[in-house]
């Protein structure tokens, strides 16, 4: 594994108005190429490790590195770069637009990178390729199925290249047939180097994943990835 990490927290705490304490005293280190759950229940604060390890937000207290870049220190657009080159979403609604071909709404991951137009539709298709979706690339998303319709957002979230891919409740939406098809796809692309983070509830997927971090009331209260501390003798 890489000597710098995809993804560092230390003493990371996230706090809002009204003593609300989302995220307390964190530390997490997720290193390039893991694939890695972060589990918990509604409230627990995954959703807040998400944001922050998507540099969608900042911490109030401690050091988030993504890829070794200190998030709090970046301006707007050096956030934006970083996700831009670095960083993939995909989402439990698939937030794909409608009446848009599936190739156009995959191009539109490259939106931010200045690529032009027809560079954009041709690692689309490449992307929808990667998800076996080519026979599918001209389908707009009402003629999908629903694990065909994630298999676009997986598309979108890998055209622009990604090191680190962020899956909240990825198969949430989805049947047991499909969600299994698209938990086999981020596996291969685990496979091919992409350092991949699933957001879940499901403690019966999660358990099916490499390492598990569990997080309850903002904190990490159990990492698969840790060895426990021996005792004393």
């Amino acid at each position: 594994m890489s000597a710098v990490p995809a993804a560092e927290f230390t003493a990371v705490g996230r706090h809002y108005p009204g003593g609300v304490r989302a995220l307390d005293a964190v530390d997490l280190r997720i290193d390039q190429g893991e694939m890695a759950a972060i589990l918990g229940p509604s409230g627990s604060g995954k959703s807040t490790l998400l944001h922050l390890l998507g540099t969608l937000d900042a911490p109030t207290e401690g050091t988030v590195r993504v890829f070794g870049h200190d998030v709090g220190a970046l301006s707007d657009d050096g956030l934006s770069a970083l996700r831009a080159r670095s960083i993939g979403f995909v989402f439990q609604q698939f937030h794909l637009a409608p009446n848009v071909p599936a190739v156009d709404n995959v191009a539109d991951g490259l939106l931010y990178t200045g690529a032009g137009f027809r560079t954009r539709r041709r690692r689309a298709l490449r992307a929808l390729d990667r998800v076996g979706l080519t026979d599918r690339a001209h389908h707009r998303p009402h003629e999908l199925s629903g694990g065909q319709r994630q298999r676009v957002a997986i598309a979108r979230a890998v055209v622009g290249s990604p090191r680190l891919l962020l899956a909240d409740e990825p198969t949430g939406a989805l049947d047991t047939a499909s969600g299994a098809a698209v938990m086999e796809l981020l596996g291969e692309l685990n496979l091919e180097g992409v350092t991949v983070v699933v957001i879940t509830h499901d403690r019966e997927l999660a358990a099916r994943l490499p390492r598990r971090v569990e997080v309850r009331d903002g904190r990490v209260v159990a990492d698969s990835g840790v060895a426990p501390r021996e005792e004393a003798v």
